[in-house]
C-alpha cells in the first residue's frame, strides 16, 4: 500500500461506488481494501448497489437497477465504478456515461480502457495463461473445456482469450461444443456440464473455469454424474475464494490482490482530489498468481489451516442460522401487518440486530401510487418506475438506538439527516417491488450488507410486506369507491335508493328508541319526459342535476335525501312539525323559481311535492311513511293538472 494521505489539511471527501452483488466475495474483497482506505483518510463512502441477476426476473431486476438512477454526482468529490459487476451492458453503459459527465475524478476497476477513466487493473491473462498451461503440461490434459463468463465483460473476455492462446500454442483445436459461456453465476457451472455431456464430444481431460463459483458448481455436479475430481476430470476456477480455497479437493484457482486493487483505487481518488497539482499515474496494473491445488492434482498441505477453517465454518454457520431465525420472525410479523404503522413497529424490533449504527427506510412520495388511475383505468402511469420522486419521505430513521422520522426531505440530498462526520460507508440499496420503485434503504457503518448471506432476502422480504400494505390500501380505497357506486347516484352526486335506505334505517330506529319526530317529503319532477322529447335527454340530465341540487340545498344536518327513482326525490329529516312542512315546501318553490329565472333555459323546471310530519311509533315502517308522503305528492300533482286545464279553457 502507498503512505497514507495527509488529511488533516483536508476536508472531509465523499466517494460514491457503482456495484453490484456486494454480498459476492470478488466485490467484498475490494470493498474491504476500499472501506480500509476511506477509514484511514477520514473519507465518506456511498456505496449504491444493487442485487440484481440473482432471481433471473427482468422485471425485477429493473427495480434493482434502479438505485443507480438516485447517485447525485454533486454530492461527492469522486466516484469508484465497478461496471464489470453489473451484467446489463445498457445499464453499464448508463452508469458510464453518467460518469463521465459528471466531472469528477473516477476510478474504474478491471474496466475497459477509457481515457476519462483513472484506472486499477489486475493482470488476469499471465495468471489464466499459466493455469491452462499447467494443466496441459504437468497433467498431460488434451480434451479440454472451458466455462466462461459473458464475453461482454473485460475479465471473461481476457480469460477466455488467454484460454484459446494457450490451447492454440499447444495445437489443441477448440470447438464449440466444448465452450460454455455464463454469467460468472454458480448455476453456470451446473449448466455448462449438462451442455458438455449432451454435447457427444468425449469425457473431458479438465474442465477450465473463469471463476471459482461456476467451478465449485462444475465439481458438485460431475460428483452427480460419479465423476471424480481430479482422477477423472481436473476442475479449475478462478479468484481463490474462501469457497475455492476450503471444499474438497480444494480448487486450483487463480489469486488476485482484490483488496489492494480497491485500497489502491480509494488513495489513488485521494490523492487526486486532496493534490490536484501533483500528477497521478492514470492506470495501476496489479499482479495475479495461480495457486496450484487439489482439484488439478497438485496436493497442498492445509492441516496448518484446519483449526482456523474450523473456526471460521462454524461461525459461518452460526451466523447463517442466526440470519435465518431473524428473516423468519421478521417475515412472519410483517405478514400479519395492515397499515404501514404497523409495519414499521416490526421492522423496530429487529433493527438492532443487524448492528448497524444507522438504518433508514425512504419512500418516495407517492410510493402507495395513485388509486384512481391505476385501478379505474388500468394504467401504470402512478407507479415511479424510473429514477426516485423529486420528495422523498423517511418514515423509519435508526441512529445508535435512537428512532426518529423526517416528512419531506429531497431525494437530491440522498440522506434524509445529512453526514456530520467522515469515516462512514453507507450502503443505498433499492426497495422496489418488482419494477416499480417504492424508495431505498440507507445501511450506514455495518458488515451486514457484504458479510450476511440474507441481506438480500431481508431486504427483499421488507420491500414485499410495503408493497402488501400498498395493495391493502388500493384494495381498502377500491372497496370504498364500489360502496360509493352502491350507495349514491352518480349523475345528481347524492344518495341513491340503496343509500338512502341504508341511512334512514339508523335514522328511524333512533327516532323510535328517543320518541323523536320525523318528516318525510317525496318530490316528483313535472315534465321530465316532455323536456327529453323537446330538447334531448342531454337537457333532461341537467334539469335533474340542477333540480337534485335544489333539495341538497333544503336539507340540514338533520336531514338525508336522495334520488329515489328516475325522477322521484325524496327527504327525511328528524325533529320537525307542521310548520316545517310548510316551510319546508315554501323554500322548495322559492329555488326552483330562482333557478329558473338563472338558468334561463327554453322550458322550466318544475316539481310536485308531498309531505308528511309524525312522531314515529315503534310498529312504523320506513315506507309506510315514504307511501304516505307519495300520496300526498300525487294530490298536489294532480291538482296542477286540473288547474292547467282550467286555464287553459
Amino acid at each position: 500500500m502507498s503512505q497514507n494521505l495527509n488529511t488533516n489539511q483536508n476536508p472531509v471527501r465523499n466517494i460514491a461506488v457503482m456495484v453490484a452483488g456486494i454480498d459476492e466475495e470478488y466485490q467484498n474483497s475490494i470493498l474491504e481494501g476500499i472501506i480500509d482506505c476511506a477509514k484511514s483518510h477520514h473519507a465518506n463512502i456511498s456505496c449504491f448497489s444493487s442485487f440484481s441477476g440473482v432471481i433471473s426476473n427482468n422485471r425485477y431486476d429493473k427495480g434493482e437497477y434502479n438505485i443507480y438512477e438516485l447517485c447525485n454526482e454533486k454530492k461527492f468529490d469522486a466516484m469508484i465504478l465497478m461496471t464489470n459487476t453489473i451484467g446489463n451492458l445498457e445499464v453499464r453503459a448508463k452508469v458510464i456515461h453518467r460518469a463521465r459527465t459528471s466531472g469528477l475524478p473516477v476510478v474504474v476497476l478491471d474496466g475497459e480502457d477509457d481515457e476519462d477513466f483513472y484506472h486499477v487493473r489486475i493482470n488476469n491473462t499471465k495468471a489464466m495463461r499459466e493455469i491452462v498451461h499447467h494443466v496441459i503440461a504437468e497433467h498431460q490434459a488434451q480434451q479440454i473445456c472451458f466455462v466462461s463468463g459473458p464475453l461482454a465483460n473485460p475479465e471473461a473476455r481476457a480469460r477466455y482469450q488467454a484460454f484459446l492462446e494457450v490451447m492454440e500454442e499447444h495445437q489443441l483445436p477448440v470447438v464449440d461444443e466444448q465452450v460454455y459461456f455464463g454469467e460468472f453465476r454458480a448455476v453456470d457451472g451446473k449448466k455448462a456440464v449438462e451442455k458438455f455431456m449432451s454435447a457427444g464430444i468425449a469425457t473431458p481431460d479438465a474442465i477450465i473455469c473463469a471463476n471459482d463459483a461456476m467451478a465449485l458448481s462444475v465439481v458438485m455436479e460431475l460428483e452427480k454424474h460419479d465423476y471424480c475430481v481430479p482422477d477423472d476430470v481436473i476442475v479449475t476456477g478462478f479468484d481463490n475464494t474462501y469457497n475455492a480455497r476450503h471444499y474438497c479437493p480444494s480448487l486450483t484457482t487463480v489469486a488476485r490482490p482484490l483488496n489492494e486493487a480497491g485500497y489502491r483505487a480509494c488513495e489513488m481518488l485521494l490523492q487526486v482530489i486532496n493534490h490536484p497539482e501533483e500528477e497521478t499515474p492514470w492506470t495501476i496494473s496489479l499482479d495475479a498468481y495461480p495457486v496450484f491445488a487439489e482439484s488439478c492434482g497438485c496436493c497442498q498441505d492445509l492441516t496448518r489451516n484446519i483449526r482456523q477453517y474450523k473456526k471460521s465454518t462454524f461461525q459461518l454457520i452460526d451466523d447463517c442460522r442466526s440470519n435465518i431465525l431473524l428473516l423468519n420472525q421478521l417475515t412472519s410479523q410483517l405478514s400479519e401487518t395492515e397499515t404501514i404503522q404497523e409495519n414499521f413497529e416490526v421492522i423496530r424490533q429487529f433493527i438492532h440486530q443487524l448492528e448497524c449504527e444507522q438504518y433508514c427506510i425512504c419512500l418516495c412520495s407517492e410510493w402507495e401510487g395513485m388509486f384512481r388511475n391505476s385501478y379505474v383505468l388500468g394504467t401504470d402511469d402512478a407507479y415511479q418506475i424510473q429514477g426516485y420522486t423529486k420528495h422523498m419521505s423517511a418514515p423509519l430513521i435508526w441512529n445508535n438506538g435512537e428512532f426518529s422520522a423526517v416528512q419531506k426531505f429531497n431525494s437530491a440530498d440522498l440522506f434524509p439527516v445529512p453526514m456530520e462526520t467522515g469515516g462512514n460507508i453507507s450502503y443505498f440499496l433499492p426497495l422496489h417491488f418488482r419494477e416499480r420503485c417504492l424508495g431505498y434503504y440507507i445501511i450506514t457503518n455495518s458488515d451486514f450488507p457484504t458479510k450476511s448471506m440474507l441481506c438480500h432476502s431481508l431486504m427483499l422480504s421488507i420491500s414485499n410486506s410495503i408493497e402488501n400494505i400498498r395493495k391493502l390500501i388500493h384494495l381498502n380505497r377500491v372497496i370504498q369507491e364500489l360502496d360509493k357506486l352502491y350507495i349514491l347516484d352518480p349523475m345528481c352526486n347524492i344518495y341513491n335508493r340503496n343509500g338512502f335506505i341504508r341511512v334512514t334505517d339508523k335514522l328511524l330506529r333512533q327516532c323510535k328508541t328517543e320518541e323523536r319526530s320525523v318528516m318525510v317529503s317525496f318530490i316528483d319532477m313535472d315534465g321530465l319526459k316532455l323536456i327529453n322529447d323537446h330538447y334531448g335527454h342531454k337537457e333532461g340530465d341537467f334539469a335533474l342535476q340542477r333540480l337534485a341540487g335544489i333539495i341538497q340545498e333544503l336539507c340540514n344536518e338533520n336531514s338525508v335525501c336522495a334520488r329515489f327513482g328516475g325522477d322521484e326525490f325524496i327527504i327525511f329529516s328528524m325533529d320537525c312539525d307542521a310548520d316545517d312542512v310548510e316551510n319546508l315546501e315554501n323554500c322548495f318553490y322559492k329555488k326552483i323559481a330562482e333557478t329558473n329565472a338563472i338558468i334561463m333555459k327554453p322550458y322550466e323546471i318544475d316539481a310536485s311535492i308531498g309531505t308528511i310530519t309524525a312522531k314515529v311509533n315503534p310498529d312504523d315502517k320506513l315506507f309506510e311513511l315514504i307511501t304516505q308522503a307519495d300520496s300526498l305528492m300525487y294530490e298536489q300533482k294532480k291538482r296542477k293538472k286540473t288547474s292547467r286545464y282550467l286555464r287553459q279553457e
